[in-house]
C-alpha cells in the first residue's frame, strides 16, 4: 500500500517495479495542457513560416537566409518534440520503451548542439559582413554556407554519438523503477559537453557581436562627422543615435534571451554536479529550451521587413499563383 500513497502506478500490472504517477490538481493539469499545446502550435507555424518564406522565394536565396532556414528547422524539430516532452511533464511516466527513450535524449542533444552551432555561424556571418563588406561576396558563398551547415550538423550527431555512447547501449542503465526516462551524465562528459557546446560557442557569439556592434557604431559617428557643412545634420545625427540604440537593442536581446534559455540546461555542469536528465528534473529546463526555439524565429526573422510581406503572401495563398517564388519581396 506505500507504493501507492504517492500517486498512481505508471504500470499497475508491474506492483513491485513500476514508477509512480505524482498527484497534481486538475486545474494545473489543464493549465499545463494548454501552455503546452499554445506553445507547440506556435513555435511549428513560426518556424514553418521561415521555412517555407526562405524556400519558396528565390529572392530569399542568399547566405544569410540559408543559415536562418537551418536555424528555423532546428528550432521546427523541437516544435514537434514538444507533445512528447509533454508526455514527461506531465505525466512523469515513459509509456514508449527504452529504445525510444534513447532515441529521444539522442535527437534532443543533437537539435540543441545543431542551434548552437547556427547561432555560431549567424554571427560569423555577420562579423564578415559588417566588419569586412568589400569581401563579403567572395568569402560568405551560398556553396560554402550550405557546406558549412551540412558539417554543423554532422558534427552535432558525431559528437552526440560519443558522449551517448554507453546510454544508446543501455538506456534503462539510470532507471529506477519502469516507466521511467532517465539520463545521468558524469561530471567530467558534462564539462567537455559545457565547454564545447556552451562556453565555446556563446563566447565566440559575445566577441563577434561586441565586434560588429564596435565596428556599426564607428561607422555611424564617421557618417555623422563627415556632414558638419551639410543644414540636414541634425537629422543625421538623430538617425546615427538611432542606429546606435538598434544595434545595441538587438545585441542585447540576442544574447540575454540565449544565455536565460540555456543557461538552466547547464547548470548542473557549471555547479559541478552530474547532469541528471528525467521527467521531473528537466521540466524547467524544457520550458526554457522551448521558449528559445518560438522565439528565434521572432528574432532572427520578424525583424526583417521580408519577412512580413512573405507571411501575408502564405497567409493569403499567394504562393500558390504561377511563378509567385520570383515575386520581388525585398
Amino acid at each position: 500500500m506505500e507504493t501507492l500513497e504517492g500517486g498512481e502506478l505508471c504500470f499497475p500490472q508491474l506492483l513491485n517495479s513500476s514508477c509512480r504517477k505524482p498527484m497534481r490538481p486538475h486545474s494545473e493539469t489543464v493549465l499545463l495542457h494548454i501552455l503546452l499545446s499554445s506553445l507547440t502550435l506556435l513555435t511549428v507555424a513560426l518556424n514553418l513560416l521561415v521555412i517555407i518564406s526562405i524556400s519558396h522565394f528565390r529572392k530569399l536565396h542568399t547566405p544569410t537566409n540559408f543559415l536562418l532556414l537551418s536555424l528555423a528547422i532546428s528550432d521546427l524539430l523541437v516544435g514537434l518534440l514538444m507533445p512528447i516532452y509533454g508526455v514527461q511533464i506531465l505525466g512523469d511516466c515513459w509509456f514508449l520503451g527504452d529504445s525510444l527513450c534513447a532515441v529521444f535524449f539522442f535527437l534532443n542533444f543533437i537539435i540543441i548542439a545543431a542551434s548552437v552551432g547556427n547561432m555560431v555561424l549567424i554571427s560569423i556571418d555577420r562579423y564578415v559582413a559588417i566588419c569586412d563588406p568589400l569581401h563579403y561576396p567572395t568569402k560568405v558563398t551560398q556553396r560554402r554556407v550550405q557546406i558549412s551547415v551540412c558539417i554543423c550538423w554532422f558534427c552535432s550527431f558525431f559528437y552526440n554519438s560519443l558522449v551517448l555512447k554507453d546510454f544508446l547501449n543501455q538506456p534503462d542503465k539510470y532507471n529506477s523503477c519502469y516507466g521511467e526516462c532517465v539520463l545521468v551524465i558524469d561530471y567530467i562528459a558534462g564539462a567537455v559537453d559545457l565547454i564545447l557546446t556552451f562556453i565555446g560557442p556563446i563566447t565566440a557569439i559575445i566577441v563577434l557581436y561586441m565586434r560588429v556592434f564596435v565596428v556599426a557604431v564607428s561607422q555611424a559617428r564617421a557618417m555623422s562627422s563627415h556632414i558638419v557643412s551639410v543644414p540636414s545634420q541634425n537629422t543625421v545625427t538623430v538617425t546615427s543615435k538611432k542606429s546606435e540604440r538598434k544595434a545595441a537593442r538587438t545585441l542585447g536581446v540576442v544574447i540575454v534571451v540565449f544565455l536565460i534559455c540555456f543557461c538552466p540546461y547547464y547548470y548542473p555542469s557549471l555547479a559541478g554536479q552530474d547532469t541528471l536528465s528525467s521527467a521531473s528534473s528537466m521540466a524547467i529546463v524544457i520550458w526554457f529550451l522551448f521558449c528559445n526555439s518560438c522565439l528565434n524565429p521572432v528574432i532572427y526573422a520578424f525583424f526583417y521587413p521580408w519577412f512580413r510581406k512573405t507571411v501575408k503572401l502564405i497567409a493569403s495563398l499567394q504562393i500558390l499563383q504561377p511563378d509567385s517564388c520570383k515575386a520581388n519581396i525585398i
